[in-house]
């Protein structure tokens, strides 16, 4: 079977390659062999790739944090999980190959398998726009999220999410041509992240104010997001698209607003038990054409450097398995 091997820690392109894998043992007591569909190159991806991110695997390995695959086979003591069921793997898993022995106590199965693509990406994005608006603020319908990165695969997957739970949004995005897209995602605001867009928010939001802020981006714009925000509120930084080490939060704002200032990591243990539940309302939500989150292209596996500099292009993608069977 091919695999995606990383060499070396560095320039991502430079130092993986798809090298061909023996085929797995056949599952064990408590095991499932996945054959996968999709896994994305995300940008946690290509941070793993340089090195640069908490997990860091002994080299050559395996690499790919999430993806969606079927049951090839199972193996003993496994009776919730059957040949041919669609599963979401676990975080970190090394999916950008063919075929990987897994516990079956650790993946999630679906139901929406029309959806191979989209439920390829709800283990990261899925997961991570749930916690972010559960975890820090105990939001009430009605309430305001203001977010910027917001023509982001989180930041859609944070709105659908918030509008099924009544929750209104902002989405600050870079570029006034996708304003319209985002607002048919279902945004109910959206406007470019400058200095201008914040007393238009302000007026929209009222005396009211915004509880919650959450920052995919750092620097100018972290301190953009701090300034839309009431007293007493909450912002967390889940991301640093900008690549700013350090928000420009202004003192001032976090004085006399008495503003909570959080970070979110993905892979805690005590995020475990929520998983299963959130991956099944996202799905819920990607098979009524709530949540979708545009994919600019898919790739072969052997492909996957051109899908790499893709993502560090801008745009989502995929890479793609074919030939597995029980399809």
């Amino acid at each position: 079977m091919r695999s995606v091997e990383l060499r070396n820690y560095g320039n991502p392109t430079q130092n993986v390659v798809v090298i061909d894998l023996p085929e797995p043992d056949a599952p064990g007591e408590g095991e499932i062999l996945v054959g996968m569909a999709y896994a994305p190159v995300n940008l946690n991806d290509i941070l793993v790739l340089q090195g640069v991110f908490p997990v860091h695997p002994p080299l050559p390995s395996p690499v790919g944090n999430e993806g969606v695959g079927r049951v090839l086979a199972v193996g003993k003591g496994v009776a919730h999980l059957s040949v041919g069921d669609v599963v979401v793997l676990p975080l970190y898993s090394f999916t950008w190959r063919e075929r990987l022995l897994v516990r079956a106590s650790s993946v999630v199965a679906v139901t929406h398998s029309a959806y191979l693509q989209q439920l390829a990406m709800l283990r990261i994005n899925g997961v991570t726009a749930s916690l972010l608006l559960s975890e820090y603020v105990d939001l009430q319908p009605g309430d305001w999220v203001v977010q910027n990165a917001g023509n982001s695969a989180v930041a859609r997957t944070v709105t659908a999410i918030a509008r099924s739970r009544g929750v209104k949004t902002i989405n600050l995005v870079r570029r006034a041509e996708v304003i319209d897209a985002v607002l048919a995602a279902g945004a109910d605001a959206a406007f470019v992240d400058n200095d201008e867009s914040l007393e238009r928010i302000r007026a929209l939001v009222g005396e009211q104010g915004i509880k919650l802020a959450l920052d995919g981006v750092g620097g100018a714009a972290a301190g953009r997001l701090a300034a839309t925000l009431g007293t007493n509120a909450t912002m967390v930084s889940y991301a640093t698209l900008g690549g700013d080490v350090v928000s420009s939060v202004s003192v001032l704002d976090i004085i006399f607003k008495d503003l909570t200032y959080r970070g979110f990591y993905l892979d805690k243990h005590e995020y475990d038990a929520a998983v299963p539940a959130i991956i099944a309302q996202t799905a819920s939500l990607v098979a009524t054409g709530d949540l979708h989150v545009p994919i600019a292209a898919i790739y072969a596996l052997e492909d996957v450097c051109q899908a790499i500099e893709h993502v560090q292009r801008g745009g989502k993608a995929l890479l793609e398995f074919k030939g597995n069977p029980a399809e």
